[in-house]
């Protein structure tokens, strides 16, 4: 069933990773696990301390590219009635200051993992203009 804005909404929020997509200067597509937050209709998610291979990361580019994302949460069972995905459309932001801190604390309050292991990087906020989903039964 197609799952209405209200829900769409609270199955993302309760999800704990979701996945980002980006799209490259060329138009390749970009996609990366994050954790987040969400505040409205607004997503948090930080770079964080996990190693990475460079710290200039594509996500990153991508968005000052093309700041158009997709972030999409699902659920998945071999229980197909249990299945179910929340996408959710929308631009993104690299924040600083006051915007970045508030993001950073409720992904810590979250994230019990970011009170040891702040995230060192940039924090996105990304914009959601669009909710669309669908759940079995």
């Amino acid at each position: 069933m197609r799952l209405d804005r209200a829900r769409a909404r609270a199955r993302f929020a309760a999800a704990r990773v979701a996945r980002l997509a980006t799209v490259t200067a060329e138009g390749t597509p970009h996609i990366v696990p994050i954790v987040f937050v969400l505040a409205g209709d607004t997503v948090y998610t930080a770079v964080d301390a996990k190693p990475k291979t460079t710290t200039a990361l594509r996500r990153l580019a991508n968005i000052e590219a093309d700041p158009h994302i997709t972030v999409l949460a699902d659920f998945y069972d071999e229980d197909w009635s249990r299945l179910w995905w929340v996408r959710a459309d929308g631009t993104a932001r690299i924040v600083t200051g006051d915007e970045a801190d508030a993001g950073l604390a409720q992904l810590t309050a979250r994230y019990p993992v970011y009170v040891s292991e702040p995230p060192p990087g940039p924090v996105l906020a990304l914009d959601i203009t669009r909710w669309s989903g669908w759940a079995a039964g």
